[in-house]
């Protein structure tokens, strides 16, 4: 959630960046334990009785046909031994440490021919020995990426969240339990699928959603074979670790390709926000209402100094092609609860690269425009909410909506007491699980955990 989107600020001092040049091994296919690394051979040694041999079993053929002379055939003399004349690197995979990329093809000497030998006596050839059996990758589970910052100690800069919203006191409204459906008989090979509300820098509080639901281990890795996984947006700002969160997202990306399933995100108004800060610092902007910078709003909505300093390219290449919408079986995804979509075109395909070419474009009104529009909310909650979840169904498909960005107490209107100045120590709002409304058509998923309430990982459909 964001503030002062479609309202003059005032310029700020820019603080200085400090890049770090780590680059994170996350988008990387780690070795499965087990796995066997491909040997090292050399053609020299191929021939059992040539010169120089140590003893190393004759390479098969690609096949699996073992290079022997049929009985009744004469088998060659032995040769001369070959001089290498070159090196030829093997289009074998490389096998890589979770922890180190650690490997590499493996090389084989080419040899020249060796010149026709005189026929010997017909004999049997020797059967080939066994290949010696392969070493087993390094198992040693990694340690989480995203702990940069120590436990317990709030980091430098650290921004506490401030409410930046009115807070509407509604009777009419409900917070609905959900529990999910028993799952559908899968089909095509995918998984069961899953969704993650805003995350905001709360790295601890998302691995102990994550292995709640048995998507990750004790270790912080995939463990959830072929489910599919998507993130609502949002990871960055508030809380203090968010570029270990987009890490560990990255890095799960890559596990989950890896074992059959996915992990995948959509953009929220935060990368937009946190992208215009790095791009355009403070460059002003027309933001239809005065003079703005993204720098004053990024900080005004709870940008880090952390996550400004860890910021990398690879982060920023990243959060630029994310998608703004996608439909997963039958249920429309989007971060904001807003009609805005309908701005950058009629299909999801549309509205998708209208927005990646935009922020391509690099043109600061243009971005921050982007920005202003997904920062709108409450589209789904009044009289009009099921019409307008309507219209947007009919206009990218889905049979229900699933958003993020309006923290749940907000629509509500049930916020605690953050600082919890009356002395009570339970007063922070209460989210038991996503929220259903709108007729049933729409789905929230902000927890709020930004206002001590609940980081939400849930699996759908849901039988509300």
């Amino acid at each position: 959630m964001t503030q002062g989107a479609g309202t003059g600020q005032g310029p700020v001092v820019r603080t200085a960046t400090l890049r770090d040049f780590r680059v994170p091994p996350y988008t990387q296919v780690p070795v499965q334990p087990g796995e066997p690394v491909p040997p090292v051979a050399s053609k020299a040694a191929e021939q059992p009785g040539a010169p120089g041999s140590l003893g190393v079993p004759p390479r098969t053929d690609p096949r699996g046909i073992s290079p022997t002379v049929p009985a009744g055939r004469p088998a060659p003399a032995p040769a001369p031994t070959p001089t290498p004349v070159a090196a030829k690197v093997s289009d074998a995979p490389s096998l890589r440490d979770p922890r180190s990329f650690v490997g590499a093809g493996a090389v084989v000497t080419e040899a020249s021919p060796a010149p026709p030998a005189p026929a010997a006596p017909p004999m049997p050839a020797p059967a080939a020995p066994p290949a010696p059996p392969a070493p087993a990758a390094d198992a040693t589970p990694s340690v989480h990426p995203g702990n940069a910052v120590p436990r317990n100690e709030i980091p430098e800069g650290y921004t506490p969240t401030e409410r930046d919203l009115p807070v509407i006191k509604r009777g009419d409204t409900a917070q609905v339990r959900v529990v999910p459906a028993e799952s559908p008989a899968e089909t095509d090979g995918l998984g069961p699928l899953f969704v993650v509300g805003d995350v905001h820098g709360y790295l601890d509080e998302l691995v102990a959603a994550l292995a709640e639901q048995g998507l990750i281990d004790n270790e912080g890795n995939w463990s959830a074979g072929n489910t599919r996984l998507w993130f609502l947006g949002d990871f960055t700002d508030r809380g203090p670790d968010g570029i270990g969160v987009i890490d560990l997202v990255m890095r799960l990306s890559a596990e989950a390709a890896a074992a059959g399933g996915y992990c995948k995100a959509l953009m929220g108004n935060h990368e937009l926000l946190l992208l215009g800060a790095k791009r355009f610092g403070d460059t002003p902007v027309n933001s239809g209402a005065g003079t703005a910078t993204f720098q004053a709003a990024w900080l005004l909505n709870g940008g880090q100094k952390t996550d400004m300093e860890r910021l990398q390219d690879v982060h920023l290449q990243w959060m630029s092609r994310l998608d703004a919408l996608v439909e997963e079986d039958t249920h429309l995804l989007m971060h904001s609860d807003t009609t805005a979509y309908l701005d950058y075109g009629a299909t999801i395909e549309d509205v998708n690269d209208n927005i990646r070419a935009i922020l391509t474009r690099n043109d600061a009104d243009e971005c921050w425009d982007i920005f202003r529009k997904l920062t709108k909310r409450f589209a789904f909650r009044d009289d009009g909410g099921p019409d307008a979840a309507r219209e947007l169904m009919a206009a990218y498909g889905g049979q229900r909506i699933v958003h993020g960005h309006s923290p749940i107490p907000y629509l509500l209107g049930e916020v605690g007491t953050e600082d919890a100045s009356d002395g009570e120590e339970d007063a922070g709002p209460v989210v038991d699980g996503p929220h259903v409304y709108a007729d049933g058509l729409a789905i929230a998923m902000d927890g709020g955990v930004t206002m001590a309430g609940k980081l939400l990982v849930v699996r759908l459909p849901l039988h509300n």
